[in-house]
Protein backbone atom coordinates (compact mmCIF):
# COMPACT_ATOMS: atom_id res chain seq x y z
CA UNK A 1 0.00 0.00 0.00
CA UNK A 2 1.43 3.47 -0.79
CA UNK A 3 1.94 6.43 1.01
CA UNK A 4 -1.51 8.03 -0.11
CA UNK A 5 -3.22 5.12 0.21
CA UNK A 6 -2.54 4.77 4.08
CA UNK A 7 -3.34 8.63 3.94
CA UNK A 8 -6.76 8.25 2.36
CA UNK A 9 -7.43 4.94 4.41
CA UNK A 10 -6.66 7.49 8.33
CA UNK A 11 -8.83 10.06 6.99
CA UNK A 12 -12.14 8.05 5.92
CA UNK A 13 -11.84 6.29 9.67
CA UNK A 14 -11.05 9.47 11.46
CA UNK A 15 -14.14 11.34 10.07
CA UNK A 16 -16.87 8.37 11.17
CA UNK A 17 -15.23 8.53 14.58
CA UNK A 18 -18.16 9.32 16.93
CA UNK A 19 -18.77 9.24 20.66
CA UNK A 20 -20.76 6.41 21.81
CA UNK A 21 -22.42 6.44 25.26
CA UNK A 22 -21.27 3.29 26.65
CA UNK A 23 -23.46 3.14 29.67
CA UNK A 24 -26.02 5.06 30.73
CA UNK A 25 -26.48 4.47 33.99
CA UNK A 26 -23.29 6.03 34.89
CA UNK A 27 -22.96 9.69 36.00
CA UNK A 28 -19.83 10.07 37.88
CA UNK A 29 -16.03 8.91 36.98
CA UNK A 30 -15.48 5.80 38.83
CA UNK A 31 -13.65 6.40 42.02
CA UNK A 32 -11.25 3.52 41.46
CA UNK A 33 -10.08 4.86 38.69
CA UNK A 34 -9.09 8.17 40.34
CA UNK A 35 -7.02 6.57 42.66
CA UNK A 36 -5.37 4.28 40.28
CA UNK A 37 -4.39 7.35 38.10
CA UNK A 38 -3.41 9.47 41.08
CA UNK A 39 -0.50 6.98 42.36
CA UNK A 40 0.52 5.60 39.04
CA UNK A 41 4.23 7.42 37.57
CA UNK A 42 4.94 5.88 34.67
CA UNK A 43 4.19 7.86 32.00
CA UNK A 44 2.80 5.50 29.27
CA UNK A 45 0.21 4.29 31.79
CA UNK A 46 -0.51 7.64 33.24
CA UNK A 47 -1.54 8.95 29.04
CA UNK A 48 -3.64 5.67 28.89
CA UNK A 49 -5.65 6.37 31.94
CA UNK A 50 -5.83 10.19 31.51
CA UNK A 51 -7.64 9.26 28.54
CA UNK A 52 -10.28 6.89 30.18
CA UNK A 53 -10.55 9.72 32.63
CA UNK A 54 -11.59 12.29 30.10
CA UNK A 55 -13.66 9.31 28.22
CA UNK A 56 -15.42 8.49 31.71
CA UNK A 57 -16.16 12.15 32.49
CA UNK A 58 -17.73 12.48 28.77
CA UNK A 59 -20.22 9.80 29.55
CA UNK A 60 -21.38 10.73 32.91
CA UNK A 61 -21.72 14.84 32.22
CA UNK A 62 -23.79 13.47 28.92
CA UNK A 63 -25.86 10.67 31.43
CA UNK A 64 -26.76 13.75 33.51
CA UNK A 65 -27.85 15.73 30.99
CA UNK A 66 -30.25 13.02 29.16
CA UNK A 67 -31.36 12.51 32.92
CA UNK A 68 -32.50 15.44 33.27
CA UNK A 69 -33.90 16.06 29.73
CA UNK A 70 -36.14 12.89 30.27
CA UNK A 71 -37.07 14.34 33.27
CA UNK A 72 -38.55 17.31 31.61
CA UNK A 73 -40.35 15.54 28.96
CA UNK A 74 -42.09 13.49 31.54
CA UNK A 75 -42.62 16.31 34.03
CA UNK A 76 -43.19 18.90 31.67
CA UNK A 77 -44.47 21.91 33.11
CA UNK A 78 -43.35 20.56 36.83
CA UNK A 79 -39.90 20.03 35.57
CA UNK A 80 -37.19 22.01 37.89
CA UNK A 81 -35.94 25.17 36.55
CA UNK A 82 -33.02 24.83 34.39
CA UNK A 83 -29.91 25.32 36.42
CA UNK A 84 -27.60 28.49 35.03
CA UNK A 85 -24.52 28.07 33.56
CA UNK A 86 -21.26 28.27 35.83
CA UNK A 87 -19.53 30.74 32.91
CA UNK A 88 -16.74 33.76 33.81
CA UNK A 89 -19.33 36.05 33.15
CA UNK A 90 -21.56 35.11 36.17
CA UNK A 91 -18.40 34.15 38.43
CA UNK A 92 -16.61 37.59 37.26
CA UNK A 93 -15.60 39.61 40.61
CA UNK A 94 -17.52 42.69 41.89
CA UNK A 95 -15.87 45.27 40.05
CA UNK A 96 -16.95 49.25 41.67
CA UNK A 97 -16.34 50.92 38.61
CA UNK A 98 -19.58 48.63 36.93
CA UNK A 99 -21.51 51.49 35.85
CA UNK A 100 -25.52 50.11 36.31
CA UNK A 101 -27.33 53.67 35.79
CA UNK A 102 -26.06 55.85 32.54
CA UNK A 103 -28.33 58.79 34.13
CA UNK A 104 -26.66 58.72 36.93
CA UNK A 105 -25.92 62.29 37.07
CA UNK A 106 -21.75 61.95 38.05
CA UNK A 107 -21.67 59.60 34.82
CA UNK A 108 -23.86 62.53 32.93
CA UNK A 109 -21.57 65.37 34.48
CA UNK A 110 -18.20 63.93 33.74
CA UNK A 111 -19.10 63.01 30.29
CA UNK A 112 -20.72 66.39 29.32
CA UNK A 113 -17.34 67.63 30.49
CA UNK A 114 -15.04 65.45 28.23
CA UNK A 115 -13.22 66.13 25.46
CA UNK A 116 -16.14 64.54 23.21
CA UNK A 117 -18.85 66.99 24.73
CA UNK A 118 -18.58 69.57 22.11
CA UNK A 119 -18.26 66.66 18.88
CA UNK A 120 -21.60 65.05 20.37
CA UNK A 121 -23.31 67.94 21.01
CA UNK A 122 -22.45 69.17 17.60
CA UNK A 123 -23.09 66.43 16.29
CA UNK A 124 -20.31 66.54 14.01
CA UNK A 125 -19.56 63.76 11.22
CA UNK A 126 -15.69 62.59 11.66
CA UNK A 127 -13.28 63.10 9.61
CA UNK A 128 -10.60 60.21 9.57
CA UNK A 129 -7.06 60.19 8.65
CA UNK A 130 -5.59 56.44 8.17
CA UNK A 131 -1.94 56.03 8.03
CA UNK A 132 0.73 53.49 8.78
CA UNK A 133 4.43 52.75 9.84
CA UNK A 134 7.05 52.80 8.07
CA UNK A 135 7.09 50.49 4.84
CA UNK A 136 3.94 48.56 5.63
CA UNK A 137 3.21 44.97 4.50
CA UNK A 138 1.25 44.12 1.78
CA UNK A 139 -0.98 42.47 4.88
CA UNK A 140 -1.40 46.27 6.47
CA UNK A 141 -2.14 47.45 3.18
CA UNK A 142 -5.30 45.11 2.99
CA UNK A 143 -6.34 46.40 6.50
CA UNK A 144 -6.44 49.48 5.68
CA UNK A 145 -8.37 49.14 2.39
CA UNK A 146 -10.87 47.21 5.01
CA UNK A 147 -10.84 50.12 7.44
CA UNK A 148 -11.50 52.70 5.05
CA UNK A 149 -14.65 50.99 4.05
CA UNK A 150 -15.82 49.90 7.88
CA UNK A 151 -14.96 53.90 8.90
CA UNK A 152 -16.94 56.92 6.86
CA UNK A 153 -14.95 59.94 5.95
CA UNK A 154 -11.69 58.58 6.05
CA UNK A 155 -8.24 58.70 3.80
CA UNK A 156 -5.24 57.22 3.54
CA UNK A 157 -1.77 58.89 3.49
CA UNK A 158 1.32 57.09 3.58
CA UNK A 159 3.36 57.62 6.53
CA UNK A 160 6.64 58.14 4.16
CA UNK A 161 9.46 59.73 7.30
CA UNK A 162 7.02 61.83 8.86
CA UNK A 163 7.04 61.73 12.67
CA UNK A 164 3.04 60.94 14.20
CA UNK A 165 3.22 64.10 16.24
CA UNK A 166 4.02 66.01 13.12
CA UNK A 167 0.88 63.59 11.47
CA UNK A 168 -1.21 64.88 14.15
CA UNK A 169 -0.41 68.46 14.05
CA UNK A 170 -1.22 68.51 10.43
CA UNK A 171 -4.71 67.05 11.03
CA UNK A 172 -5.21 69.63 13.64
CA UNK A 173 -4.74 72.32 11.00
CA UNK A 174 -6.83 70.42 8.77
CA UNK A 175 -9.97 69.90 10.87
CA UNK A 176 -9.26 65.98 10.94
CA UNK A 177 -11.78 64.69 13.83
CA UNK A 178 -9.42 61.54 14.04
CA UNK A 179 -5.93 59.33 13.27
CA UNK A 180 -5.85 56.04 13.26
CA UNK A 181 -2.34 54.54 12.68
CA UNK A 182 -1.79 51.22 12.20
CA UNK A 183 1.37 49.47 13.38
CA UNK A 184 2.54 45.66 12.33
CA UNK A 185 4.64 42.92 13.73
CA UNK A 186 5.85 40.01 11.40
CA UNK A 187 3.69 41.47 8.67
CA UNK A 188 0.95 41.42 10.10
CA UNK A 189 -1.46 43.94 11.21
CA UNK A 190 -0.17 44.37 15.16
CA UNK A 191 -1.33 47.60 16.63
CA UNK A 192 -3.95 50.17 16.15
CA UNK A 193 -3.67 53.70 17.63
CA UNK A 194 -6.74 55.88 17.37
CA UNK A 195 -6.13 59.61 18.47
CA UNK A 196 -9.30 61.72 19.10
CA UNK A 197 -8.79 65.22 17.67
CA UNK A 198 -7.47 67.97 18.84
CA UNK A 199 -7.72 67.25 22.69
CA UNK A 200 -7.33 63.47 22.77
CA UNK A 201 -7.62 60.62 24.01
CA UNK A 202 -5.21 58.43 22.57
CA UNK A 203 -6.55 54.48 22.92
CA UNK A 204 -3.67 51.98 21.87
CA UNK A 205 -5.59 48.77 20.88
CA UNK A 206 -3.36 45.10 20.31
CA UNK A 207 -5.16 43.41 16.63
CA UNK A 208 -5.24 39.94 16.37
CA UNK A 209 -7.38 37.44 14.33
CA UNK A 210 -8.03 39.73 11.44
CA UNK A 211 -9.75 38.04 8.56
CA UNK A 212 -10.72 39.84 5.11
CA UNK A 213 -13.88 39.93 3.72
CA UNK A 214 -13.20 37.49 1.18
CA UNK A 215 -11.35 35.39 3.35
CA UNK A 216 -14.80 34.21 5.11
CA UNK A 217 -16.99 32.13 3.74
CA UNK A 218 -20.84 32.85 2.56
CA UNK A 219 -20.13 36.64 2.63
CA UNK A 220 -22.48 39.25 1.49
CA UNK A 221 -21.95 41.97 -1.59
CA UNK A 222 -20.92 45.26 0.10
CA UNK A 223 -22.62 48.67 -1.12
CA UNK A 224 -21.34 52.37 -0.59
CA UNK A 225 -23.78 52.39 2.56
CA UNK A 226 -21.83 53.05 5.65
CA UNK A 227 -22.34 50.73 9.03
CA UNK A 228 -24.34 51.34 11.54
CA UNK A 229 -22.44 51.57 15.01
CA UNK A 230 -23.25 48.18 18.27
CA UNK A 231 -21.56 48.88 21.03
CA UNK A 232 -21.97 45.92 23.71
CA UNK A 233 -20.53 45.47 27.55
CA UNK A 234 -18.90 48.40 27.64
CA UNK A 235 -20.13 48.51 31.30
CA UNK A 236 -17.10 50.08 33.26
CA UNK A 237 -15.79 53.82 33.40
CA UNK A 238 -13.20 52.38 31.22
CA UNK A 239 -15.13 50.72 29.40
CA UNK A 240 -17.58 54.02 28.23
CA UNK A 241 -14.12 55.41 27.73
CA UNK A 242 -13.13 53.06 25.25
CA UNK A 243 -16.85 53.09 23.93
CA UNK A 244 -16.88 56.84 23.09
CA UNK A 245 -13.48 56.64 21.01
CA UNK A 246 -15.05 54.11 18.63
CA UNK A 247 -18.60 55.82 18.63
CA UNK A 248 -16.49 59.05 17.20
CA UNK A 249 -15.36 57.30 14.29
CA UNK A 250 -18.93 57.53 12.82
CA UNK A 251 -21.23 60.11 12.13
CA UNK A 252 -24.16 61.05 14.33
CA UNK A 253 -26.75 60.46 11.73
CA UNK A 254 -27.09 56.60 10.55
CA UNK A 255 -27.22 55.06 7.13
CA UNK A 256 -30.17 52.39 7.37
CA UNK A 257 -30.97 52.03 3.53
CA UNK A 258 -28.03 49.67 3.72
CA UNK A 259 -29.08 47.98 6.44
CA UNK A 260 -25.46 46.93 7.41
CA UNK A 261 -24.32 47.25 11.05
CA UNK A 262 -20.58 47.09 12.85
CA UNK A 263 -20.68 45.46 16.17
CA UNK A 264 -17.89 46.02 18.84
CA UNK A 265 -18.75 43.06 21.44
CA UNK A 266 -16.53 43.51 24.05
CA UNK A 267 -16.05 40.58 26.40
CA UNK A 268 -13.54 39.70 28.85
CA UNK A 269 -11.20 42.79 28.38
CA UNK A 270 -11.38 41.49 24.56
CA UNK A 271 -13.31 43.33 22.12
CA UNK A 272 -14.83 41.42 18.46
CA UNK A 273 -15.63 43.23 15.79
CA UNK A 274 -18.05 42.00 13.29
CA UNK A 275 -19.88 43.20 10.62
CA UNK A 276 -22.95 41.93 9.05
CA UNK A 277 -26.29 42.92 6.88
CA UNK A 278 -29.87 42.84 8.33
CA UNK A 279 -31.62 40.31 5.23
CA UNK A 280 -35.50 40.22 5.68
CA UNK A 281 -36.94 37.17 4.33
CA UNK A 282 -40.59 37.80 4.81
CA UNK A 283 -42.41 40.37 7.28
CA UNK A 284 -41.29 38.26 10.19
CA UNK A 285 -38.14 35.94 9.59
CA UNK A 286 -35.39 38.38 9.96
CA UNK A 287 -31.67 36.70 9.45
CA UNK A 288 -28.05 38.33 9.20
CA UNK A 289 -25.56 37.89 7.09
CA UNK A 290 -22.07 38.77 7.63
CA UNK A 291 -19.68 41.16 5.38
CA UNK A 292 -16.24 41.38 7.08
CA UNK A 293 -13.87 41.84 7.96
CA UNK A 294 -12.90 40.38 11.40
CA UNK A 295 -10.98 41.66 13.81
CA UNK A 296 -10.31 41.27 17.40
CA UNK A 297 -9.21 44.45 19.41
CA UNK A 298 -7.54 44.26 22.83
CA UNK A 299 -6.91 47.48 24.42
CA UNK A 300 -2.97 48.10 25.97
CA UNK A 301 -3.56 52.00 27.35
CA UNK A 302 -5.06 54.59 27.16
CA UNK A 303 -3.74 58.08 27.12
CA UNK A 304 -4.90 61.62 27.82
CA UNK A 305 -4.24 63.90 25.26
CA UNK A 306 -3.29 63.57 21.74
CA UNK A 307 -0.35 60.72 21.02
CA UNK A 308 3.02 61.58 23.06
CA UNK A 309 5.00 58.66 24.75
CA UNK A 310 7.05 60.87 26.98
CA UNK A 311 5.50 63.44 28.67
CA UNK A 312 1.95 61.98 27.74
CA UNK A 313 -0.66 60.86 30.67
CA UNK A 314 -1.82 57.53 31.23
CA UNK A 315 -4.95 56.62 32.34
CA UNK A 316 -5.12 53.36 32.44
CA UNK A 317 -1.97 51.19 30.78
CA UNK A 318 -2.55 46.95 30.66
CA UNK A 319 0.00 45.60 33.02
CA UNK A 320 0.79 42.16 33.97
CA UNK A 321 -1.11 42.02 36.90
CA UNK A 322 -4.50 42.74 34.98
CA UNK A 323 -4.14 39.49 33.18
CA UNK A 324 -3.22 37.48 36.86
CA UNK A 325 -6.70 36.79 37.88
CA UNK A 326 -9.12 35.41 35.02
CA UNK A 327 -12.35 36.57 36.80
CA UNK A 328 -11.29 40.06 36.91
CA UNK A 329 -11.81 42.61 33.91
CA UNK A 330 -11.82 46.14 33.04
CA UNK A 331 -13.69 46.54 30.08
Amino acid sequence: MTKGARTRVATQSRSKRRHVLRDPSTEAVDPKLLEVYRTVRQADKKRALFAEVKKQTKDAKRARRERRENQRKVLKDKAPTKELPKTKERLRKPDDTVVEDVKDAEIVGDEADDEFASFYADKKNPKILITTCLRPSFRTKLFVKEAKWLFPNSIYRPRKNYDLKEIIQFCKNRDFTDVIVIGERLKQPFEMIITHLPEGPTCTFRLSNFALASELENVGQRTAHYPELNLKNFDTRLGRRVARVLEALFPATRDYEGRAIATFHSQRDFIFLRVHRYVFDSTEAVRIQELGPRVTLRLMSLQKGTFDTKFGEFEWMRKKVHDSDKLEWYL
